[in-house]
């Protein structure tokens, strides 16, 4: 299982989060994405070492780049203070996603260091590394695009209930499974939300047809993962019977991580790289532009005074009738 989990936790740290950053349309977050693989590389690094103090100091790196990432979240808070309810909303989801790989690498440090956190062992600090990564920022990250584009309850409520499902999560590691399982309701009722609001809303947007591919893989993949995340915590809570770990790390660690996250971030990537295109008999290059007729004279419209006159200009056409008259005088 280690060896699966460390990729996965791969793909979150080198791919999924720079190029989530980079969907965001954040100019402020441009400097911490380009020197993001400075802290991912050293991170990635750490996994595959021995516990011990090169993997720690390695592991310390990127919880520096995560930290960094976490201090532009409380500003862009701020900047949202008189919004609109749903652009709030979103930015609330988009705050999530900075802040959640930070708790990511604090698990990272602390299981490489080959100590207990809050009496947690290091298992189950080890999946905490990969659940912040996809659970955490890629879901937070891909909520909020979803209410900037539909906009209405629904994208609100996947918005909000993502960040305080992730939440949630994180409170019941520490008081207790009901409350966990609490955060997986809520988590898996906003999910839900994004995945029917991807396929209904935006898989249409895409011009090409893997663009919706993506998405209808993202959308079909987050129904199965997260009825698994349900009866995982159901199952922890009430003592039914419910996936191992081993099981989940293969099922829903993995289509998480690959079939939500990296095609939802490749998707979003080219919906933003290929601008809307004119219908096709707008942009043939051949095809001669009509002009509009040039509009026809008011009224009103001076006339300037005729060679054979030697009085003034005649500044209405009412006048006509006098300049023929005039003309045949002068003859």
């Amino acid at each position: 299982m280690s060896v699966l989990v460390d990729l996965i936790v791969m793909l979150g740290m080198l791919v999924v989060v720079p190029a989530g950053l980079r969907l965001t349309g954040a100019p402020e977050l441009d400097r911490i994405r380009r020197l993001w693989p400075l802290f991912a590389v050293p991170g990635a690094v750490a996994l595959w070492l021995p516990r011990g103090g090169p993997a720690t100091v390695l592991a310390g790196c990127y919880a520096l780049g995560a930290v960094l990432l976490a201090l532009h979240a409380p500003l862009r808070l701020l900047r949202t203070v008189r919004a609109s309810a749903a652009h709030r909303t979103a930015e609330i989801a988009l705050f999530t996603a900075l802040v959640t790989p930070s708790v990511a690498a604090t698990a990272l440090v602390a299981e490489r260091s080959g100590h207990a956190l809050f009496g947690f062992g290091l298992g189950i600090l080890a999946l905490t590394v990969p659940h912040f990564h996809f659970a955490g920022f890629a879901a937070a990250l891909i909520a909020g695009l979803v209410c900037r584009v539909a906009d209405g309850p629904a994208g609100t409520f996947a918005a909000s209930s993502v960040p305080s499902g992730t939440l949630l999560v994180l409170i019941g590691y520490f008081i207790g499974d009901w409350a966990e399982l609490a955060g997986a309701v809520v988590l898996t009722a906003g999910m839900w939300t994004v995945a029917l609001l991807t396929w209904r809303t935006i898989r249409g947007s895409g011009r090409d047809r893997t663009t919706r591919m993506l998405f209808a893989v993202s959308s079909a993949v987050l129904v199965a993962t997260m009825v698994l995340a349900l009866s995982w915590a159901l199952g922890e809570a009430t003592g039914l019977p419910h996936p191992t770990l081993t099981w989940m790390a293969a099922t829903h660690g993995l289509g998480n991580a690959l079939g939500f996250a990296l095609c939802s971030v490749l998707a979003w990537r080219r919906l933003q790289d290929r601008p809307e295109q004119a219908p096709p008999e707008q942009t043939q290059p051949d095809r001669p532009r009509t002009e509009r007729p040039p509009a026809a004279p008011a009224l009103t419209t001076s006339v300037r005074t005729d060679p054979l006159l030697t009085g003034p200009a005649l500044t209405d056409l009412t006048d006509l009738t006098d300049l023929t008259d005039l003309k045949g005088r002068t003859s």
